[in-house]
């Protein structure tokens, strides 16, 4: 019994959440407000965070795992904000204590921070018996981040605005995937400031009167309806990823060693520094994670396959 099982019957509910990949990440002009029009064409996939809510004089958050170290257990944890907007929403103080059993990377491109915020809206809404519609969390979770509404809704989806406007898509089967897992994190927003210099360096623009609308793929859309791992592969794309590669440089040599390990496609996943390679099967993503593993170009390889869901509960009492 881990440290969020000892509830001593004051009650407690956990939620299972999911990493994200991102299949496509077409990335539009800077907008006078700052930000980027995009197509987000998300995918779920099975490496989990846990989030556990309990009765305490808070907000309060712990933390577990692997990369435990790097949460931060103070105010500016998305899941300790996500806590006090429910709260707020229904007139209650936000007494809770988050506990947060760490299995996405910290910092990774792979939306764990976002995914916390989605499984403590969750927890909470069940712990306080706040019975908040799914448009109410959804809302909430957009309020919170671009990435937190697909972390409650998992599956596969397309995020149009910042990536917070979702319509689900449909899959035909499970897609095979390894994560190559880097030391240290990268920025986001350093990460987009790279992709507007490369823009603007390579004599193009950066503005929205320069890049062209972002739309999702067709070719994609397609693969991921037809389950077709190798028409994936094909259409897989990310706007960001050179911007990744100029500030972090060692990533293209991980994507090589993905890809000469057998990888069908490799990508940076999101703003990185995480990589992401689809394989045939499991067979395949076994094989190119230990060569990964052994290549000493990341910290450790994590395979997972998608879709999976969004945050569920798993446990309460």
């Amino acid at each position: 019994m881990n440290d969020a099982e000892h509830v001593n019957g004051a009650g407690y509910v956990t939620v299972r959440v999911p990493a994200k990949v991102n299949v496509q990440l077409s990335v539009g002009g800077l907008r006078p407000d700052g930000f980027h029009g995009l197509a987000n064409v998300f995918l779920a996939v099975g490496l989990y965070d846990e989030v556990t809510a309990f009765p305490a004089d808070g907000p309060q958050v712990t933390a577990e795992g692997a990369d435990a170290a790097q949460v931060p257990l103070d105010e500016s944890n998305l899941a300790v904000r996500a806590a006090r907007l429910l709260a707020s929403r229904h007139g209650l103080a936000p007494d809770v204590r988050l506990h947060i059993a760490k299995d996405i990377p910290v910092a990774g491109g792979m939306a764990g921070g976002s995914a916390d915020a989605a499984g403590a809206l969750v927890a909470c809404d069940a712990l306080w018996g706040t019975a908040t519609s799914r448009d109410e969390l959804l809302a909430m979770c957009a309020e919170l981040g671009s990435d937190v509404p697909f972390s409650l809704v998992g599956g596969a989806a397309l995020g149009r605005g910042r990536g917070e406007l979702l319509t689900p898509l449909e899959t035909g089967g499970a897609f095979h995937w390894v994560f190559a897992v880097a030391d240290g994190g990268l920025s986001t927003p350093a990460v987009y400031r790279e992709c507007d210099r490369l823009r603007e360096a390579g004599g193009g623009g950066a503005t929205v009167e320069a890049v062209p609308e972002p739309e999702a793929s067709g070719a994609l859309l397609e693969a991921l309806r037809g389950g077709d791992a190798r028409a994936l592969a094909d259409a897989l794309s990310n706007d960001l990823q050179a911007a990744a590669v100029s500030l972090r440089p060692s990533l293209a040599d991980t994507l090589k060693a993905g890809e000469a390990a057998g990888a069908l496609a490799a990508l940076v996943s999101g703003s990185g520094p995480t990589c992401a390679f689809l394989t045939e099967d499991a067979a395949s993503a076994e094989a190119v994670a230990a060569t990964l593993r052994a290549s000493g170009h990341c910290r450790t390889a994590r395979t997972a396959t998608g879709p999976a869901p969004g945050a569920t509960v798993v446990r309460q009492g």
